[in-house]
């Protein structure tokens, strides 16, 4: 990787904007949402209990314990905290000296003040997103000091964080869309129901809407094959590489801006792929053109050697876009054919496996490759304090890279007898009645709310409780988390409908296909201010609480994804989450 100042500028740059959108946005919203009439009054996350500053703050993260000191009500704080966050981005935004790790430090508590009590209405993904954005920038950014110099050698280490960053959500986005299991990936005809089925489309929606069949699958595995293949190139040694994969990011994110209304996440999106940048490419951007040395034989050689694999990496990915999606022409109708095969299990396998290498030795290149600029200072003082910014700077990425290694990707978690795998044939149970799969049924006829223990169903597996599991599995082998209890749940709800015989009347693969419909039941995890409000609420709560802490040591993040039967189904599972 080349030097990375002039990217570094405009992530920094970037991330100061959408920061000043986030507040703003919220801003306004505050009355509304938040207010003592809102929808959810903010006041009810922060009940006095008697506890000092100190564990209220450990209890709930938040700016907002210190409203009532300054005469304010929660309401009137939240929005000084929206007022302060948007007025301190815009000046960050305008003026370079503000663009300093402390005062994205400052940011990122107010925007974490607001989330703490922010809700159902800020549990998006994209919420998130802007929160691990932010800590990342605390890294990134400089610490502007009278002695310090604008090159700092471990510049390269911090901003890798937001490139593996945005290698994860990417990767994530493309596997999980077949990790699901939904008929309409993998079938390929996801964008056939897209575009008018989105929150917020926008007028050019209806026109995308409208294109052909053919069109839309084929768009559907492009998707595929820049959001699962083309982010490994995030890290290849050759720029060129990189620089292909920056604009392919950048064209996908550009479509779905231009057909939908994502708010700030697709810009985000495009502010992380800042970190595929170097200074020379910028430079091309703003017509200063860097002056050409000669080059030796083995520059040369190096050269034509990088053009080879490039051009073998195209080569592997139209392979694999036309093997694993089964492309066929048929140029008499002029169509296009082509469907998920079904090796692509094999394949989302290996790729986990083979991402963490990646990112492994990615990471030891760049953690290196600082150490020897460090060595090769002048003047054993500054040689001296770059040495200690190095050791301090990789030892904090290194640390956020193991973090985030503890997320993996989707598990599914099978109950014995309700539908959920699409492969799995309906069981013969009678007389026996699963009772907590039929409850299951019912549940999705309305909101969770009506299913009051549906909560502490979730509780429970949080919890890890053995009777409680064996419900959902009586052998333990078959549920992903029988050594440890997932650490995050939320539950999601789908429409099922038995499959059709093929048309040549041959029986099919799965027994079921099935169709998102709607979250369930937010992300919650042991000690969420929302489950123990439900809890509470329906006398749910354990009372002896040195038990229940006894049992919330957890260190696998995990969500936890639901669906019904009725048409209504619930399939049980994971998705892991970094914060």
């Amino acid at each position: 990787m080349g030097e990375i100042r002039l990217p570094r500028h405009m992530f920094l740059w970037c991330l100061s904007a959408i920061y000043m959108f986030a507040f703003a946005s919220l801003y306004v919203q505050i009355p509304g949402l938040y207010g003592n009439e809102g929808v959810l009054p903010a006041r009810w996350q922060l009940r006095v209990s008697g506890k000092s500053v100190v564990e209220q703050l450990k209890d709930s993260p938040t700016l907002l314990w210190f409203g009532p000191r300054l005469g304010l009500d929660t309401q009137q704080c939240m929005e000084l905290l929206s007022l302060t966050g948007a007025l301190l981005s815009l000046m960050t935004l305008a003026l370079p000296v503000l663009r300093d790790c402390r005062v994205f430090l400052v940011l990122w508590i107010l925007y974490l003040s607001l989330y703490q009590v922010g809700q159902v209405f800020l549990y998006f993904q994209w919420d998130n997103l802007l929160l691990e954005t932010g800590f990342l920038a605390i890294l990134i950014a400089p610490m502007k000091m009278p002695w310090s110099t604008k090159e700092r050698l471990h510049d390269n280490v911090t901003f890798w964080l937001a490139r593996w960053l945005l290698f994860r959500l990417m990767f994530a986005s493309g596997v999980v869309k077949l990790t699901s299991r939904c008929p309409t990936w993998w079938g390929l005809t996801a964008l056939t129901y897209h575009y008018e089925t989105q929150c917020i489309p926008t007028p050019l929606a209806w026109f995308a809407h409208q294109l052909p069949v053919w069109f839309q699958k084929l768009s559907v595995v492009g998707t595929f094959v820049i959001e699962i293949a083309v982010p490994f190139m995030f890290f290849s040694p050759i720029r060129r590489h990189r620089l292909v994969a920056f604009y392919m990011q950048v064209l996908i994110q550009v479509f779905i801006i231009l057909s939908g209304n994502y708010n700030f996440f697709n810009i985000l999106t495009i502010t992380l792929c800042m970190s595929l940048l170097d200074d020379q490419h910028v430079n091309f951007w703003l017509r200063r053109y860097m002056p050409k040395t000669e080059s030796t034989s083995l520059q040369t050689l190096c050269s034509w050697l990088a053009v080879v694999l490039e051009i073998g990496t195209y080569a592997v990915l139209g392979y694999w876009s036309v093997r694993y999606f089964d492309l066929q022409v048929d140029w008499e109708n002029k169509s296009v054919s082509s469907r998920t095969g079904e090796a692509f299990d094999f394949v989302l396998f290996s790729s986990l496996v083979v991402h963490i290498w990646i990112g492994v030795l990615s990471l030891t290149w760049e953690v290196i490759s600082a150490m020897f600029k460090c060595a090769c200072v002048r003047g054993v003082l500054w040689r001296l304090w770059n040495t200690i910014q190095w050791a301090v700077m990789a030892a904090a990425t290194v640390s956020m890279f193991a973090i985030s290694l503890v997320s993996k990707l989707p598990v599914s978690i099978e109950f014995m007898y309700k539908p959920g795998n699409v492969s799995a044939a309906p069981p013969v149970v009678a007389p026996h009645q699963p009772r907590l799969d039929w409850q299951m049924w019912f549940a999705a006829l309305g909101p969770h709310t009506q299913s009051p223990w549906f909560s502490s169903l979730l509780h429970r597996l949080l919890q890890g409780k053995r009777d409680v599991i064996r419900l959902i599995q009586t052998d333990e082998s078959q549920y992903p988390f029988s050594k440890q209890p997932p650490a995050y749940l939320r539950a999601h709800r789908y429409k099922y409908w038995f499959s059709k015989p093929k048309e040549d009347g041959s029986y099919p693969q799965r027994w079921w296909r099935r169709v998102y419909v709607e979250e369930f039941y937010p992300m919650v995890h042991l000690g969420d201010s929302y489950l123990e409000q439900m809890l509470d609420q329906h006398g749910l709560k354990v009372r002896n609480k040195s038990a229940v802490e006894s049992e919330s040591v957890i260190k696998l993040g995990h969500i936890l994804n639901v669906d019904n039967l009725r048409g209504e189904q619930t399939d049980l599972k994971s998705i892991c989450r970094v914060f």
